[in-house]
């Protein structure tokens, strides 16, 4: 039977599935980042080098029996420079070339929506949209922190910064989430907080990011200044998802499925305003959780790539399996209704 290996990276782990054709997952594997922005390329082809050993010595088998791969690496196609190499990683992991790379972006769609013509907003550290209408395929954002973002585990930490310091000097008056992110920057003078996340914490996208949950436990309480935060981030994510539909031609009546990824969707608020937003804006969006994890997404690309697509059956195999395995990495809020944050720590773009 046909097996098909998905492998999705991001700033925190970079994650391995094989797949068989009717819908068996064969075997797991969790590996170090695979951002190369971060940790360089030599470093990346020795993360893709171990983990696809990794998951098919677990399977019994070698790479050569892998009929198609698919990698979705974070950063793929944003550096002109770097693509050819980048390109050529997964073949020293593989020992052939039945393979394809991406944007981790594609298997966050491809996971979300199975595959499935519509759109995915991505929201964890970073943010973007990317959808696909029959033969065609967009991005929107994703241009990082120093550029964009919006709506993002970053940004709303950025937002929540800001706010301190402006409830610091009396440009807003103080409330809840003054000392909730003071306790956090854990300051004795407001001041110190510039040396804090400049130089201890050297500026990190994540480290700021982080602050997202302390935001939404603010906004839990009626802090009505993180309330804001969160609902001006979930505008910007309704309007990455809005361009993209305009950008994909769908037309009015047509109904445009819509899902998401990443851990600012973990914030119930966030998920309420998008809901509200998109259905006032268009009576056509469908906004529903998603079916699979990016990972598994990953492996449904690989796939259709090596031209032999999962059917249905496959897929509510797959499915199944995945309500029942939390290894496979189904995003908790698709499981309960009442899913608990976790800090932000992956690289989603």
């Amino acid at each position: 039977m046909p097996l098909y290996l998905g492998i999705d990276g991001g700033g925190t782990k970079t994650s391995f599935l094989l797949l068989s054709a009717d819908g068996t997952v064969r075997s797991t594997f969790n590996g170090p980042s695979s951002y190369y922005l971060e940790h360089g390329i030599e470093r990346i082809e020795r993360v893709f080098v171990d983990g696809v050993a990794a998951v098919t010595e677990r399977a019994g088998i070698g790479p050569e029996h892998i009929d198609f791969a698919f990698f979705a690496i974070p950063g793929y196609g944003e550096s002109s420079a770097n693509l050819a190499r980048m390109s050529e990683m997964p073949r020293v992991a593989l020992g052939h070339e039945r393979y394809a790379c991406g944007n981790d972006m594609t298997a966050a769609w491809a996971g979300s929506l199975a595959e499935e013509d519509g759109i995915n907003v991505v929201a964890g550290t970073g943010s973007m949209t990317y959808g696909v209408r029959r033969d065609r395929d967009v991005r929107v954002g994703g241009w990082g922190e120093l550029l964009g973002d919006e709506g993002s585990g970053y940004w709303i930490g950025l937002e929540a910064l800001t706010a301190f310091t402006r409830m610091s000097d009396g440009r807003l008056p103080r409330t809840d989430l003054y000392e909730a992110v003071r306790n956090v920057v854990d300051v004795a003078n407001d001041l110190d907080v510039i040396d804090v996340v400049s130089s201890q914490w050297e500026a990190s996208r994540a480290r700021i990011a982080s602050l997202a949950p302390i935001v939404a436990a603010a906004a839990d309480r009626g802090d009505i200044v993180a309330r804001g935060i969160l609902e001006r981030a979930a505008r910007q994510l309704v309007e990455l998802v809005d361009t993209a539909r305009a950008n994909l031609g769908f037309t009015p009546g047509e109904i445009v499925p819509v899902s998401y990824s990443g851990g600012v969707f973990k914030i119930s608020a966030i998920r309420r305003t998008v809901t509200t937003e998109l259905q006032s804006r268009s009576v056509d969006y469908d906004f529903r959780p998603p079916r699979l994890s990016p990972v598994v997404g990953s492996a449904l690309h690989a796939a259709r790539l090596g031209a032999q697509p999962l059917d249905a059956a496959a897929i509510a195999c797959l499915e199944r399996e995945a309500r029942n395995d939390t290894s496979l990495g189904l995003p908790r809020e698709s499981r309960t209704s009442d899913s608990p944050w976790v800090l932000l720590g992956e690289r989603t773009r």
